[in-house]
C-alpha cells in the first residue's frame, strides 16, 4: 500500500476521534466525572490520537507539498546517484498536486531537459523510479551507437577517463566516463565500451509526456524500453542528498555524499 495512503488514513482517524471526542464524548466524560466527585480521564484511544495527530499533519503536509524522501536502490543513475543515496524530492517544483490522487491542481512549472526527476512508473504506478529527462513534449529523440540526438541535434559527449563500480555482489565493471552537454545542462554519464550498441532507436514524445533516461546508459531501464512518463505520474524534482550509505567494503556512510546539491551545473 502507497505510504502517503497510509499517512491519510492515520491522518483522517486520528483527526476523527479527537474531533468527535471533543464535541461529544468529553462532555459527557465530564459530566459523569463531576457527579463522581471524580477527575475526567480521556480513554487510551483518545490520548494517542490527541498526541499523534498534530505529528501526523505535519508529515503528512511536509511530504505531500513541501519535500519527500526516496532511496537510491539501484546504479542506473551513476555516477550522479549511487545506490545507498538518500535523496529530497521538491513536491512542488512542478505544481501542486493533491496528495494520494496525485491530481495537479496548481501549476507552477514543468519538468525542463536535464532536471532529476522522481516519477511514478507507468505500468506500476506503486513503484517510484528517478531518471533524468531528456525528452520534452514535441521532441524527436534518437539514440545511436551510445550517441544521444535532440530535434536532429547531438548532444557532445566529453571523455573523462574511467569510472568503477560494482555492479552486484562482486561483479567489476569498469566503465567509460563523459561529460554529456544535454542541450546547455552539463551532466555525467557512464557508457560500457563492451556494449557497442548500433541499434538506432527513434521517439516522438507526445503531448504531456517526457522521455527520461539513466545516466548509466547501458544499465538503466528507462523509456528507450518501456515508453513515456505522463505528467500525471510526475512527482518532483531530486535536489539534494540527505545521507548516503556505502554498501561496498562493509558498509558505512558515505560522508562525501551528504549535502551533494542535484541538478547543479557542472
Amino acid at each position: 500500500m502507497d505510504f502517503s495512503l497510509i499517512l491519510f488514513i492515520a491522518l483522517v482517524v486520528t483527526g476523527a476521534v479527537w474531533l468527535l471526542d471533543s464535541l461529544y464524548f468529553s462532555r459527557r466524560r465530564a459530566g459523569k466525572a463531576k457527579e463522581a466527585g471524580e477527575t475526567a480521564k480521556d480513554p487510551l484511544l483518545v490520548e494517542y490520537s490527541k498526541a499523534f495527530f498534530p505529528v501526523i499533519l505535519i508529515v503528512f503536509v511536509l511530504r505531500s507539498f513541501i519535500a519527500e524522501p526516496f532511496r537510491i536502490p539501484s546504479g542506473s543513475m551513476l555516477p550522479t546517484l549511487k545506490i545507498g543515496d538518500f535523496i529530497l524530492v521538491n513536491k512542488f517544483s512542478y505544481g501542486i498536486r493533491f496528495p494520494v490522487i496525485n491530481e495537479k491542481v496548481v501549476s507552477l512549472s514543468d519538468p525542463e531537459r536535464g532536471d532529476i526527476m522522481v516519477f511514478r512508473f507507468p505500468h506500476d504506478p506503486k513503484m517510484h523510479f528517478v531518471k533524468r529527462v531528456v525528452g520534452l513534449p514535441g521532441d524527436e529523440i534518437e539514440y545511436r551507437a551510445d550517441k544521444l540526438y535532440i530535434n536532429g541535434k547531438v548532444m557532445p559527449q566529453k571523455a573523462e577517463g574511467k569510472y568503477d563500480f560494482r555492479n552486484g555482489a562482486s561483479r567489476k565493471l569498469s566503465l567509460n566516463k563523459f561529460t554529456e552537454d544535454l542541450d546547455k545542462v552539463k551532466h555525467n554519464i557512464l557508457i560500457d565500451p563492451r556494449r557497442n550498441n548500433s541499434q538506432t532507436m527513434r521517439f516522438e514524445v507526445p503531448a504531456g509526456q517526457y522521455f527520461v533516461m539513466g545516466d548509466n546508459r547501458n544499465y538503466s531501464n528507462d523509456s528507450r524500453y518501456w515508453g513515456f512518463v505522463p505528467d500525471k505520474n510526475v512527482v518532483g524534482k531530486a535536489f539534494f542528498i540527505w545521507f548516503s550509505w556505502d554498501w561496498s567494503n562493509g558498509g558505512g556512510i558515505n560522508w562525501s555524499r551528504i549535502g551533494t546539491i542535484l541538478n547543479a551545473e557542472l
